[in-house]
């Protein structure tokens, strides 16, 4: 989640003049945001200082020193956002940075790198000063990021005869030419075969092992369901299939309960860990000790459970 901090600042004492003057106006002291890494700064300034006027550069004279080469033009992010760099060390930071209204410094960390919004009246150098101050935590999201990129890049499945795949933890095995007309798994083999030709189209067997794996969720997580939902003495309304890309399940106050059918890939112990978290909700629409109590009281190993899934988000799972 987006990491914030707050950091006191000062206010500018003005001296007393011999004629009264109204007061300037001044802009207001920087607002708190709880959604960013936010760092407040002093009240802007009551009013920008008047450009100077830049003199016109004379032309050269006959022996005189050419002048130096034209900066390299700025680069751009392909959204249009100016990209900077600067240098911490012995390391090089490349940003991407938006003026904008909002009256504190956003650090946002993602995929595509670091992008900074500031207020328009902030300088560079307030905006690099807070970098500085902050390249440790920069640095290490910025890594957390670079590993989740290189695991998504992991090979995708090839769907075809002999493609792999995970089921309730155990790698199942598709088979092409089955003389059945219906798909069969076996589960002594783990062998999933499908009435497809040898030489099937890839998306057709993937649908069709989509098609299975989704069905198995909903009869599966149903019956995990029943058997918490009367372990805790409560009773839910309905449940559905999810696909959310950072959510593994939800439970709304009216008893209704989602399950994201890709937990069909883990062992029955994480899905049943899911199933009594959405459950406990029922009890506690909240993560207050009291909720973990009430997870705990019917399923003692939920932090080792836990602990799986926080570090298998479904974005990491096999691309189907």
């Amino acid at each position: 989640m987006p990491f914030s901090f707050f950091s006191s600042f000062l206010r500018r004492e003005r001296k007393a003049e011999p004629m009264q003057k109204p007061p300037s106006r001044q802009r207001p002291a920087v607002a708190l945001d709880n959604l960013q890494l936010d760092l407040p700064f002093a009240d802007a300034p009551a009013s920008a200082a008047p450009a100077s006027p830049i003199p016109p550069t004379p032309a050269p004279l006959r022996g005189d020193i050419a002048p130096a080469e034209p900066a390299a033009p700025p680069t751009f992010a392909p959204d249009g956002t100016r990209m900077r760099r600067l240098v911490l060390g012995q390391r090089t930071l490349d940003y991407r940075l938006k003026r904008s209204s909002r009256r504190t410094i956003g650090f946002t960390i993602d995929g595509t790198g670091l992008a900074i919004t500031a207020p328009r009246w902030v300088t560079l150098a307030d905006i690099e000063s807070a970098i500085v101050d902050k390249q440790k935590w920069i640095f290490k999201k910025l890594a957390e990021w670079q590993t989740r990129v290189e695991q998504r890049a992991l090979p995708r499945i090839d769907w075809k005869d002999g493609a792999q795949f995970p089921y309730l933890g155990k790698t199942i095995r598709v088979s092409l030419g089955s003389a059945k007309s219906a798909l069969h798994f076996d589960v002594e083999s783990g062998v999933l075969s499908l009435a497809l030709p040898a030489l099937a189209d890839p998306q057709q067997i993937k649908d069709r092992v989509q098609g299975w794996l989704q069905t198995e969720a909903k009869r599966i997580f149903g019956d995990r369901l029943r058997v918490y939902a009367q372990k805790l003495g409560v009773e839910f309304r309905t449940y559905a299939l999810s696909s959310a890309a950072t959510r593994w399940g939800s439970c709304s106050s009216d008893g209704k309960i989602r399950l994201n059918w890709r937990l069909i890939h883990f062992p029955v112990s994480i899905i049943d860990y899911v199933v009594a978290h959405e459950l406990a909700h029922l009890r506690e629409m909240n993560h207050s000790p009291r909720f973990w109590e009430t997870v705990e009281s019917i399923f003692p190993e939920f932090r080792e459970a836990r602990h799986t899934l926080k570090h298998h988000p479904p974005e990491l799972l096999p691309a189907l």
